[in-house]
């Protein structure tokens, strides 16, 4: 029980910084069925620029808390200006082509994102500075940290913050119409193209927030950080339903449930197996139980396992409607 709790904590911190990066990916398809590709480097990108600040402030004596705050400000409009600037100059002229066109492109901004961070940032993988100290609360056996909290906190809030601006506003208004016609929505007199960049700058403040969370999270940023969140965030989209919202809310924590419960009894396994406490396991070992198991490493197969299971038996996604092609 104490091992379930636990994984619960981590899949759902985990799972709630999938979510918010999936929101991204989920809103730029619902708007113009466009898979942006280059979303988890943006998400790179603004884990790189907080790096970049807080390492930098680090030893001017400031607050912890306000260090954060001022990388995160600094991230968030950097990633913006990113997200606008690629549906300006990559997508915009590419709207009216083959679907084939625009995902290829898409690739491509991701390709040059990913070397441009290489180029300024180097290779080297970087290590967060652990400026806030952390408090550790225990709940039934399980550990967990204030950063958790803070993690937990702050993806809920801004998954709220998106709903209550897509449900509650005219911004919202105007993007679900788009989503459901453009042509239509421009002869009500609604302004398509920069709704549609509201689309991208909105996403990629989400992205900016979730790669510093990333970052201090677990310690660490790197140029190809972007690819693999990217791909799971993508993952939990399309798990959920991609193109809705909240399913890409509940794709991206049922996502980070699945890796951790299944990482977490591959490894309570493994050391079974390693110190003889399994006797039917140990033949299974190799030299007596020098084999290793190591369940982080796996941890991605149970998560598209899931994932390709729903595909297989609800193509649409957990929330998603079947629809037939746009006219």
């Amino acid at each position: 029980m104490d091992t379930f709790l636990q994984q619960v904590i981590n899949g759902l911190t985990a799972g709630s910084v999938y979510a918010v990066v999936a929101l991204g990916y989920t809103m730029v398809y619902g708007i113009i069925q466009l898979i942006n590709f280059a979303h988890g480097e943006v998400v790179m990108i603004g884990a790189m620029v907080a790096f970049t600040v807080i390492n930098a402030l680090a030893p001017a004596g400031l607050p912890p808390l306000a260090v954060v705050l001022i990388g995160t400000a600094c991230a968030v409009p950097v990633c913006m200006l990113v997200g606008y600037s690629m549906e300006r100059l990559a997508y915009r002229p590419l709207r009216g082509a083959p679907r084939l066109a625009p995902l290829i492109t898409a690739i491509g901004v991701s390709i040059i994102l990913q070397h441009l961070a290489l180029m300024i940032w180097s290779r080297n993988v970087l290590a967060f500075p652990q400026i806030i100290a952390s408090r550790t609360y225990f709940i039934a056996g399980a550990a967990i940290t204030t950063v958790q909290i803070a993690i937990l906190a702050i993806c809920v809030g801004l998954m709220g913050g998106l709903a209550l601006l897509v449900y509650r506003t005219r911004l919202g208004t105007a993007m679900r119409a788009t989503a459901q016609n453009p042509q239509v929505a421009g002869l009500m007199g609604i302004d398509v193209n920069r709704v549609i960049a509201a689309t991208f700058v909105i996403g990629a403040a989400l992205g900016a927030v979730a790669g510093v969370l990333f970052g201090t999270y677990y310690g660490l940023a790197q140029y190809t950080m972007g690819s693999v969140l990217g791909l799971k965030a993508f993952s939990a989209a399309v798990l959920g339903g991609i193109g809705n919202i909240p399913g890409a809310m509940l794709g991206g924590v049922l996502l980070g449930l699945v890796e951790a419960l299944g990482a977490g009894y591959i490894g309570d396994f493994t050391d079974l197996c390693q110190y003889g406490w399994l006797s039917g396991a140990i033949d299974a070992c190799e030299g007596g139980g020098q084999f290793i198991l190591a369940g982080s490493n796996y941890q991605d197969v149970f998560a598209f396992i899931v994932l390709i299971l729903v595909l297989v038996f609800r193509p649409s996604g957990l929330l998603g409607e079947r629809v037939g092609e746009r006219a």
